[in-house]
């Protein structure tokens, strides 16, 4: 009896110290992945803001300089090693997805850093110019409710005048070993430049939060923000911006490159190899690539053929593209409200049959904003996210830079890709998700997100949409431009297309003006690979509701599978694959 209670304790106490051991080793991953979001945020604290981790409001990264790149090593190297210490076969499933996730980050990041791209720290689409300046707004992610947010402001302006030398230095650097942009994106850099350069203070971008100071401020504390704010963009930030545009005109622009795509450089074939994994999280190669965008626009086009014949047009698919281009019924509004609108329309045209769909809805609000002046003649529609904890919206923005020429055939598509239920629905439930890591809660892989976005533009009909032959033509164009950047992304940057190629292929298979497609066009030569996530996304997701659909037959619930495919956020592909697998399995 008494060897049988030995026994029986020695296994409770072997039990107890195995359970520990396991706790031990949960507990060591948690705080892992704690430490991973907090440095993270350190390396690029404009992210941290938009994310709503205010505590990093005043800073900015220099993430041109060879101090910063060494932080970033180190920075993988730390992860590198710490996941050596996890024993993965202790963690939970979504614990195996976050250790996979850092791998996944840390691999793509040490790759990247291998390359010379600080010589080339800014582009027309996007970077800390173009957020500090967003920031600078007053309605966007920056915070300016309490004086420390202006304070935080201030600070983060200073820093962002030096940011604008070191910018310089290293641009001056890529001139000297050819590292630089193309020429017809150093063009569109200097309006952007000159815009924030206003000297008359009540129109600089800058001041603009000076004129929504809270009516709590009192007079003293109002007058000693407005003088600081005057002196810092009259001293440092309107010398500072002209000080840019004289060099980009007189410098960089003469000095940029008559190329397109980045296959140029020496480094450039392996650069354009690693931008490409880590876009769509696959191993595809830009050839299979090219292959299979040539493939979708045959597809695309076929479907194209069949709306053209339905609303009778009797000419070529090219003719009844610029039919449409110009149909004076698609371009119907006479002020910029007219066309914010129209979305509000369309949203509560789909919201009795989002239920039917979604069974997970997030709780963070939602708004429809034109885009701001500054920015609205070289952006495109987005999505910015709100924060989790209600303090701010999440915001779809409206580019109408040309009210004349709004077409809004394609807007029903556009609403469900960038607000609902697409990029807010995916970003909002990703940030409110309690049983997520921090990291994991404001994390993104294009593939994933942007595949997510563009897959809900195929939900339409089920939404009560594309009734209009013309709306349905507009989610075929969407598609069709989703296609057509596989092929031209690859073909700039892989196959020595010249922008005047991928502007004209783009011409020929898509709706769009060329007035659209060539800041379309420009946007993939300044960020190689992004452009292909959409699609190669899309395509996955849209496979694996086929095989859920397929294998459960009468026991397949679309609701369940949004579910299934939005609850763990954003993740590799394969990690997404593995999940609705799991699913279909049990």
């Amino acid at each position: 009896m008494r060897k049988i209670t030995i026994v029986f304790i020695t296994s409770i106490i072997s039990l107890v110290l195995v359970n520990c051991k396991s706790n031990e080793k949960k507990e060591d991953f948690s705080a892992l992945t704690e430490n991973y979001f907090d440095d993270k945020n350190a390396l690029d604290p404009l992210s941290a803001t938009q994310n709503g981790q205010n505590e990093y409001n005043d800073q900015l990264q220099f993430e041109m300089t060879d101090s910063y790149r060494k932080s970033q090593a180190t920075f993988f190297d730390k992860y590198e090693k710490a996941l050596l210490n996890i024993d993965e076969t202790k963690l939970s499933e979504e614990e195996k997805n976050s250790y996979e996730i850092i791998k996944w980050e840390v691999g793509i990041g040490k790759k990247l850093l291998k390359q010379p791209t600080n010589l080339m720290p800014i582009h027309q689409f996007w970077g800390t110019h173009l957020t500090m300046g967003q920031f600078a707004g007053g309605t966007s992610a920056q915070p300016f409710k309490t004086e420390k947010d202006y304070t935080n402001f201030l600070t983060r302006m200073d820093k962002y005048s030096v940011w604008i030398d070191s910018a310089m230095v290293y641009m001056k650097k890529g001139i000297k070993q050819g590292i630089v942009i193309p020429k017809a994106l150093s063009v569109k850099l200097i309006p952007q430049f000159e815009e924030m350069a206003t000297s008359k203070i009540e129109d600089n971008l800058f001041y603009s939060a000076i004129k929504l100071m809270p009516a709590t401020f009192s007079d003293v504390v109002k007058k000693d923000f407005t003088e600081r704010y005057i002196a810092l963009i009259n001293d440092k930030l309107i010398p500072q911006h002209k000080k840019m545009t004289e060099f980009l005109k007189n410098e960089y622009l003469p000095a940029s490159r008559t190329t397109s795509g980045i296959g140029v450089f020496p480094f450039g074939k392996e650069l354009y190899a690693t931008y490409v994994k880590q876009w769509t999280t696959t191993e595809m190669t830009p050839e299979e690539i090219h292959e299979l965008g040539l493939k979708e626009v045959a597809r695309i086009n076929a479907e194209m053929e069949k709306v053209k014949t339905q609303v009778g047009f009797k000419g070529t698919l090219l003719a009844f593209f610029e039919e449409v281009r110009n149909k004076k019924e698609l371009k119907p509004f006479k002020k910029p409200e007219e066309v914010i609108a129209n979305f509000q329309r369309i949203y509560a045209r789909i919201k009795p049959n989002v239920n039917q769909l979604f069974s997970l809805q997030p709780k963070t609000k939602f708004e429809i904003r034109r885009t701001e002046a500054f920015r609205e003649k070289t952006s495109s529609a987005e999505y910015m996210q709100g924060t989790a904890d209600g303090s701010r919206p999440g915001i779809f923005y409206v580019p109408i830079p040309d009210l004349v020429n709004y077409n809004l055939y394609g807007d029903e598509d556009l609403f469900l890709h960038e607000a609902i239920p697409g990029h807010h629905f995916q970003i909002s439930l990703q940030q409110e998700n309690s049983s997520l890591p921090d990291f994991r809660k404001f994390n993104w892989f294009g593939a994933y997100g942007e595949g997510w976005a563009l897959y809900t533009e195929s939900l339409g009909k089920e939404l009560g949409l594309y009734k209009d032959p013309y709306q349905y033509f507009g989610m075929l164009g969407n598609e069709m431009h989703r296609a057509v950047r596989l092929v031209v992304d690859t073909g700039l940057h892989s196959k020595g297309w010249t922008r005047e190629r991928a502007i004209q292929y783009s011409l020929a298979n898509e709706a769009e003006s060329e007035a659209s497609i060539i800041p379309e066009i420009e946007r993939y030569m300044a960020i190689p690979g992004q452009a292909l996530s959409y699609k190669i996304g899309q395509l996955k997701i849209m496979e694996l509701r086929k095989k859920a659909q397929d294998k459960m037959g009468s026991k397949f619930d679309i609701k369940k599978f949004h579910e299934k495919v939005l609850e763990s956020g954003v993740v590799p592909l394969a990690l997404l694959e593995n999940k609705i697998n799991a699913w279909i399995k049990e």
